[in-house]
């Protein structure tokens, strides 16, 4: 596995953007230009080298070791290979990513996978609010690929989600999939109130929910085909670590019913 390792230093005093460490952007770039890349978001202009050490040679991995929850967009645009990080990210990690893995061993911060498109993003810990999610001045949020998350997530995770997989070992905040056109969420030990507010299409998975929003209506038992789907897909991707297998039969709560209404909340407990 061959590739640069990017070592912290000193703890920032600002919010870092390290949308351009990626395979793709790194392979074209030489290592002296690469220290000299303005990585500050303020006036002062923080290089990366002023923060950073680098080791190793360009290849098909990124490794940032020393993250911390000040460094934002980590990920961004990954197209190949893989991004591992040794610690927390702040927000927007993995944004547009269309290949490739990201690999987060602590917290993700806001803003996970925005409009992310293919690839995989893992996170060894808890997410912010919008995993997933829709980034200002976008049409969509999370339009493909596959987010797991073993801990936590925040609010309005899938917010305008159109494709794609986002699967949470913990529980979901409250709002999950908020205006959502596609795609799958599906959470272990539940989700806060009012998941599907304006679903149109889509299907929201998970034992129990705090509070459903009046707009649902009980459609019933049902023993769904695409569920035993869904459990194969992540035992492919997951191996010993998927979760257990969705049972045969769930409850469905139809909705969001204030507008299209062919979404769909299944209740496994």
């Amino acid at each position: 596995m061959s590739g640069l390792t990017f070592r912290l230093t000193s703890a920032p005093v600002e919010r870092l953007d390290l949308s351009t460490l990626t395979p793709k952007v790194l392979a074209s770039t030489p290592l002296a230009d690469v220290l000299k890349l303005n990585v500050g978001t303020t006036k002062s202009g923080v290089k990366l080298g002023d923060v950073f050490t680098v080791s190793g040679k360009p290849g098909d991995t990124i490794i940032i070791e020393g993250s911390t929850n000040k460094l934002d967009f980590v990920g961004t645009d990954l197209e190949h290979g893989s991004v591992i990080v040794e610690g927390d990210v702040g927000v927007g990690a993995g944004r547009n990513m269309r290949s490739g893995r990201l690999d987060i061993r602590g917290d993700a911060g806001a803003l996970l996978g925005s409009g992310i498109g293919g690839g995989e993003i893992y996170v060894k810990g808890s997410a912010g609010s919008q995993v997933g999610g829709l980034t200002p001045g976008d049409k969509f949020g999370m339009t493909g690929g596959l987010i797991v998350i073993d801990g936590q997530a925040g609010d309005r995770a899938g917010d305008r989600m159109r494709r794609g997989t986002i699967f949470i070992r913990g529980k979901c905040g409250s709002f999950a999939g908020s205006r959502m056109v596609g795609g799958t969420i599906w959470t272990e030990l539940g989700f806060g109130a009012d998941p599907g507010m304006l679903l149109r299409r889509g299907t929201l998975i998970g034992p129990s929910v705090d509070q459903f929003l009046p707009t649902f209506v009980d459609a019933g038992r049902h023993d769904l085909v695409i569920l035993p789907i869904l459990s194969r897909y992540l035992r492919e991707k997951l191996g010993p670590k998927a979760p257990k297998a969705l049972p045969g039969i769930v409850r469905k709560y139809a909705g969001d019913l204030a507008t299209v209404g062919k979404g769909e909340i299944l209740i496994t407990a």
